[in-house]
């Protein structure tokens, strides 16, 4: 099993899996993330979703050999689906992010509500190296959170950034010792068992009505570019680099 789920105490909980992979994500895992957030959203019983990993890693991104072999074709894809389901989920998301969270380990950060992350968390979204383009809104929401400036560095150069900088620029909510992350998570959860429900939905609702239709329209832009990029030679050299164990050669690309 690479996903496992559960509701425990009114919290739905989407464990990530997979350590011998560094919980890289299979469309199969996609798959059964967006069946849990669905199944969450319609039971009355849950008050709140909580999204973690394993000790030491979050998800280290696509697993780029099932990625290859099931690439994303249209809404109806496992990947977009998943997206979709997120980011329209009425109720609280918490993240718990302990260790690598790279790619959409990071994007669908940005779909959560409330994310706590450990000192030793490491987060990347490095999609310029290897020839795509930025997804999952992160386009939009990068630069609106943290500056222009600041988001070339992370969506262009690619550089990683620790815990304390992702809340420093509005992506996380509090760095905690890593076995400290999971139980402050669940327990903030967990405070929505005693909330007014319909409330905390209309509210968060509220929140996000002023940028939902063109964050959506984003997405879709960026869909499309990023299914292009990945039949681009620039991609398909990234790719085979990473495959081989070495550096993309993009010295022959305009």
């Amino acid at each position: 099993m690479t996903i496992r789920t559960g509701v425990v105490d009114g919290v739905a909980t989407i464990e990530i899996a997979r350590p011998e992979k560094k919980n890289a994500l299979t469309m199969a895992m996609y798959d059964a993330m967006t069946d849990a957030i669905e199944a969450a959203g319609s039971d009355p019983a849950v008050r709140a979703l909580l999204i973690t990993g394993q000790p030491g890693v979050f998800t280290s991104g696509n697993d780029l050999e099932d990625f290859m072999q099931r690439p994303p074709a249209g809404p109806d894809s496992s990947v977009f689906r998943f997206m979709r389901a997120l980011e329209a989920c009425e109720k609280p998301v918490v993240a718990a992010v302990t260790g690598a969270a790279v790619g959409i380990g990071t994007t669908m950060l940005l779909h959560c509500d409330f994310v706590f992350v450990s000192d030793e968390a490491r987060l990347a979204m490095p999609f310029v190296g290897l020839g795509l383009v930025p997804e999952y809104g992160s386009s939009l929401l990068i630069p609106r959170l943290m500056g222009h400036v600041k988001a070339a560095e992370k969506l262009l150069l690619g550089d990683p950034f620790t815990g304390a900088d992702a809340v420093d620029c509005g992506i996380a909510n509090a760095v905690l010792p890593a076995a400290e992350v999971l139980p402050h998570a669940r327990r903030v959860a967990e405070r929505f068992n005693h909330l007014a429900p319909s409330a905390v939905r209309e509210s968060k609702r509220l929140m996000k009505a002023p940028q939902r239709e063109l964050l959506q329209q984003v997405i879709a832009t960026e869909a499309e570019l990023f299914g292009q990029r990945l039949r681009s030679p620039e991609a398909r050299e990234a790719f085979q680099a990473f495959f081989e164990k070495r550096k993309p050669d993009f010295t022959k690309f305009q």
